[in-house]
């Protein structure tokens, strides 16, 4: 019993282990101080049309004069003509998030004044000046339940040197009296209104805008559904000193389609990627990094992935906006997404041989390499079917991307009644390399095929020399099968970017277990209606 409690405990920590440790992104996003420039003129843009719609309240008050009484005064239709911040600056703060800092600013108010002093009684229109207008805002950088991105307002000062009101009438002396009152207050409530309209900006339109990170409804199919139900009844019949059964099924409930993956980006019927955040951003002294989970997944059923990342170390290049880090991790988890989708099968027919080809897939043509073919299946048409025994897996090094996949040939023929007779199968491996783009937001990729090795499985036509197969093998795979996967390929797989960014003068390196793209970005505000 000793021995099967300890058995025990050691699964449940294990699982527990697995669950805390700490995970290597296998995508990662950089921004320079040259993107974090780019989009902090934006976000200046957008402030400073938020701060020239603020509301202002009416003044009113009485101003005591001493010997003489109180001035009773109203300052009303306060109209925020503009509000300009011609100088700002934003800057990183290691291990906290951002700091912007907005100086000289200034504002123009027009409005209506009424002033009451024992039997006089005046009214008018009045001019104010706001200048040197100091703004100090901090933004924190987190990441939801969901592993979106998040930003928050951690601090915010506004600090007015300068107010000077000119008011129209003709008792000069009178508006000296309450001038310094209505300083005072107008000077107050801006800037209360000044921070209240960055909190409600940040917390309003820049977190939606995070929010548009790449995002599909991922969400939970009828047999998940079903699966969740009867784990639930299962773990509310736990009964006492089941001590694993219990602790498991106090863990979440992970299956692939568990409602609704919040950070993905949906590429076909097939697969998914996973680009939600495994940790809140990091800020250092001339970067911010943003690491993802970077990980392709069935959309019929999301598995456990069993590799794990490599660790990244982004070289410390500065002359683009942004950059993506995407690891060796990255790529092969999209093989493993699309073998387990059974995705990576392809079949050939006579009817998909390019024209210039000059032999046509069918017995007559192989029987000049099996001649028993004659015998067995004459003059009938076939069929190839591909399809990969594993998921494939690549390697990337400073000198590229490489891999050596491995494929299964089963040959058929096509009876008279259209069904399949077996008649050999064969195990393909090549040397394949890869080059990658960035375009519309999407990475690219395009393949060559270098030397490829045939061998004989099994037979059901008997032996034959496998070699003599080799160069109408090779024609097949150039002509049929690599366009095919090319096409797929310059399709290419969504980046993880906001809404209305595009990106240009793209940079592409190799590094080893990760490749480096670079971009600049262009953003396009969405027009207001």
């Amino acid at each position: 019993m000793a021995a099967r409690s300890v058995a025990v405990f050691g699964v449940v920590l294990d699982v527990f282990l697995v669950l805390t440790a700490a995970t290597n992104p296998g995508f990662v996003v950089r921004i320079t101080q040259a993107g974090l420039d780019y989009a902090h003129q934006h976000g200046i843009t957008v402030l400073q049309k938020e701060l020239a719609q603020l509301k202002l309240p009416d003044i009113s008050g009485d101003f005591p004069v001493r010997h003489l009484g109180k001035v009773h005064y109203e300052i009303s239709s306060l109209n925020l003509r503009s509000f300009q911040l011609p100088y700002s600056r934003i800057s990183l703060v290691p291990n906290v998030g951002l700091h912007v800092a907005i100086s000289n600013a200034f504002a123009e108010v027009d409005g209506n004044w009424r002033v009451k002093f024992h039997f006089i009684r005046d009214h008018g229109s009045f001019d104010l000046e706001v200048k040197n207008v100091y703004i100090k805002i901090d933004l924190k950088l987190g990441n939801d339940a969901s592993g979106k991105p998040t930003v928050s307002t951690s601090a915010c000062s506004t600090r007015i040197s300068s107010v000077h009101v000119h008011f129209s009438g003709k008792f000069g002396w009178l508006y000296n009296l309450f001038y310094s009152a209505v300083e005072s207050r107008f000077r107050k409530i801006l800037e209360g209104k000044v921070c209240d309209s960055v909190v409600s900006s940040v917390n309003g339109d820049l977190q939606r805008y995070l929010q548009t990170l790449p995002e599909a409804n991922v969400c939970e199919t009828p047999a998940s559904l079903l699966l969740r139900k009867a784990r639930a009844r299962h773990c509310a019949d736990v009964s006492g000193g089941k001590l694993l059964p219990a602790l498991l099924c106090r863990l979440p409930f992970t299956h692939p389609s568990a409602p609704c993956l919040a950070v993905t980006a949906k590429i076909d019927a097939k697969a998914g990627i996973d680009y939600s955040l495994v940790a809140p951003p990091a800020a250092t002294e001339q970067t911010l990094d943003v690491d993802l989970k970077g990980e392709f997944f069935s959309l019929a059923h999301r598995g456990a992935v069993p590799f794990q990342p490599p660790a990244l170390a982004l070289p410390p290049d500065h002359d683009r906006m942004v950059y993506f880090g995407a690891s060796s991790y990255f790529f092969n988890t999209a093989g493993f997404a699309y073998h387990a989708a059974g995705a990576l099968v392809f079949e050939i027919t006579d009817s998909m041989i390019p024209k210039g080809v000059e032999f046509h897939l069918n017995t007559s043509t192989f029987a000049a390499f099996i001649p028993q073919l004659d015998k067995m299946y004459p003059n009938m048409l076939m069929k190839l079917r591909l399809s990969a025994p594993s998921a494939p897996f690549l390697s990337i090094t400073p000198g590229g991307i490489s891999l050596q996949p491995v494929a299964d040939i089963q040959a058929y023929a096509i009876l008279p009644n259209t069904s399949l007779a077996p008649l050999f199968l064969l195990s393909l491996t090549g040397n394949v390399s890869a080059t990658i783009d960035v375009k519309s937001g999407h990475i690219v990729g395009k393949l060559s095929v270098g030397r490829m090795k045939l061998s004989l499985k099994h037979s059901d036509v008997g032996t034959f020399q496998v070699r003599m197969l080799q160069s109408i093998m090779n024609v097949y795979a150039s002509s049929i099968l690599l366009p095919r996967v090319n096409e797929r390929l310059a399709e290419g797989f969504p980046l993880p970017l906001p809404d209305r960014i595009q990106l240009s003068n793209i940079l592409v390196q190799f590094h080893q277990n990760f490749l480096l793209l670079g971009a600049d970005v262009h953003y396009t505000p969405r027009e207001r209606r």
